[in-house]
C-alpha cells in the first residue's frame, strides 16, 4: 500500500470542500456552477465537446451579468466568479475535486455511466452527488465503490435563486456524507436544505409533479385556456408562477422523465404522464429550451 494512502485523513462532517466538479453544463448544470462560483470556490465544468463548453460558459457569463444588470450581483463579486470557473471535456480532470456533482440529462443509463467514469478518477474522500429529480440514488451508489459517498444534491431551476437543496440519502450513504453536505450547502453556499429519504421525486417533485400533470390535464380538456389555468393558480393560490408556465420552464422532457419515474415507483394513475405530454415532447415542443411548449418564445 502506497505511503500517500496510508497517511490520507479521513473525511470528516467538518473537512472542507474546496475543489467542485460539475458534469453537465446545462440549464441545471451551468447554474450550479455558477452558484459555487459565486461562493469563491475552485469550480470545474465537464462537458461533452468544445461546443458544449462555449455553450456552458455563455450561459454562465449571461446569467452574471444580468444578476449585475439588476443589482443583484455586485462587479466585481462577478468578476471573482468567472475566474473561479474552468471547463473541460475530459472527466479526468475530476481526480482533485473534494466534490462533483453529476447534472447531465434525466437518463438513466447516461448517469451511470457518469458515476463509473467519477468513481475510477476521484479521490476515495471526494463526494459524489446526483442533481437528479427523480431517479434513485442507490441505483447510481450501488455501480460505484463507494456508495458511502454518494448522496442526492437536489437544486432547483434557477439554482442561482432559488433557496432550496433537497439532500437525499440512500440506503448506502453514510450519516458523515450528509453532514459533510449538509455543512457546504448551508455554510458555504447559502442555501436552505431539506433532508429526504431516497423515494421517486423526493420532497418537492413527489408533490409537484402531480399537480402540473393534472394541470395539462385540465388544459387537454378544452374548457380552459393555458393562460386561465395559470392565472387561476397564481392569483387565487398565491403561487409566483402557473403550473403550465412553469412546465415550460422545467422542461416537458424532464415533466414526463419524472412523471415516468414517480409512475414506475408508486403506480399511481395520478402520476401517469398525459397523453398530450407524451405527444408534446414527440413533437419537440418542449418549452422555453425549444421555444415553444404551452407557449411560445422569441
Amino acid at each position: 500500500m502506497s505511503t500517500e494512502l496510508l497517511s490520507q485523513e479521513p473525511a470528516t462532517p467538518s473537512s472542507p470542500i474546496h475543489r467542485i466538479g460539475v458534469v453537465g453544463g446545462g440549464t441545471m448544470g451551468s447554474g450550479i456552477a455558477e452558484v459555487c462560483a459565486r461562493a469563491g470556490l475552485d469550480t470545474l465544468v465537464i462537458e461533452v465537446d468544445h461546443a458544449a463548453v462555449n455553450n456552458a460558459r455563455a450561459k454562465i457569463e449571461q446569467s452574471l451579468n444580468k444578476a449585475v444588470s439588476r443589482n443583484k450581483l455586485a462587479a466585481d463579486t462577478r468578476d471573482l466568479a468567472l475566474d473561479s470557473i474552468s471547463f473541460s471535456t475530459d472527466l479526468g480532470d475530476l481526480a482533485d475535486r473534494d466534490l462533483a456533482i453529476e447534472a447531465v440529462i434525466e437518463s438513466l443509463e447516461e448517469k451511470l455511466s457518469v458515476f463509473r467514469a467519477m468513481d475510477k478518477v476521484m479521490s476515495p474522500t471526494a463526494i459524489m452527488a446526483t442533481n437528479t429529480s427523480s431517479i434513485p440514488i442507490i441505483t447510481l451508489g450501488s455501480i460505484t465503490s463507494r456508495s458511502d459517498m454518494v448522496l442526492g444534491m437536489h437544486f432547483f431551476n434557477p439554482a442561482p435563486v432559488q433557496p432550496l437543496v433537497e439532500l437525499v440519502r440512500s440506503l448506502g450513504t453514510a450519516p458523515e456524507t450528509m453532514e459533510r453536505a449538509d455543512h457546504f450547502v448551508v455554510e458555504v453556499l447559502g442555501k436552505q436544505v431539506i433532508r429526504c429519504r431516497d423515494r421517486a421525486g423526493f420532497v418537492v417533485n413527489r408533490l409537484l409533479v402531480p399537480y402540473l400533470l393534472d394541470a395539462i390535464r385540465m388544459f387537454d380538456e378544452g374548457k380552459v385556456s393555458a393562460a386561465d389555468i395559470d392565472s387561476g393558480m397564481m392569483h387565487g393560490c398565491g403561487h409566483p408562477m402557473g403550473p403550465l408556465s412553469l412546465c415550460d420552464l422545467i422542461g416537458l422532457d424532464t415533466v414526463e422523465a419524472v412523471a415516468d419515474v414517480l409512475y414506475e415507483e408508486f403506480k399511481g394513475s395520478h402520476n401517469a404522464p398525459p397523453p398530450l405530454l407524451r405527444r408534446m415532447v414527440a413533437a419537440g415542443h418542449l418549452g422555453r429550451k425549444t421555444g415553444r411548449g404551452f407557449y411560445e418564445y422569441g
